[in-house]
């Protein structure tokens, strides 16, 4: 049975939970929605688990990573090819780089990766600027871009497809 694998924002395991199940059931799957750190932040803290997590789905489980768990999933995607059928979806991803926040621990480079991407974001986003997603979008010239008209941060309300 296929698996939609969420991957929350920083702090965010609690407050995610809501879109990760509102995406799971629009896409009529089970969500698999596994705790990161809120006490190490760092590049590696998350991808470790990550990639770990990554090696045991099938490829076609659904991918979808919120806020800074997107900017962790995009770096871990860009490591090496998945082959993961679906594209991934990344809401809501700051811009870690010169161009948005400057924190180059977090910002991502390249090479993009070979994997489908689908960068969502909603224009009244309070948290992570809707300027973000042109920077990200620029950086990652072969993703789908959705702009959402509202639903904040959160997406709350947001016209989710199928996934």
């Amino acid at each position: 049975m296929t698996t939609l694998l969420f991957v929350h924002g920083a702090g965010g395991f609690t407050e995610d939970r809501s879109l990760a199940d509102a995406l799971a059931g629009a896409s009529g799957v089970d969500v698999d929605m596994p705790e990161f750190s809120d006490e190490d932040m760092s590049f590696e803290a998350w991808a470790r688990p990550l990639r770990a997590r990554l090696e045991s789905l099938d490829p076609s489980d659904i991918l979808v990573a919120h806020s800074f768990g997107a900017s962790v999933l995009l770096r871990v995607l860009a490591e090496r090819q998945w082959g993961f059928h679906e594209p991934v979806t990344l809401l809501a991803m700051p811009d870690w780089g010169a161009g948005g926040w400057d924190v180059p621990e977090y910002a991502f480079d390249g090479p993009e990766p070979t994997t489908s991407l689908a960068l969502h974001h909603c224009r009244d986003d309070e948290v992570v600027p809707f300027e973000h997603l042109a920077s990200n979008a620029a950086l990652l010239p072969s993703a789908r871009i959705v702009e959402h008209p509202s639903g904040g941060h959160q997406f709350h309300g947001a016209d989710w497809p199928t996934m």
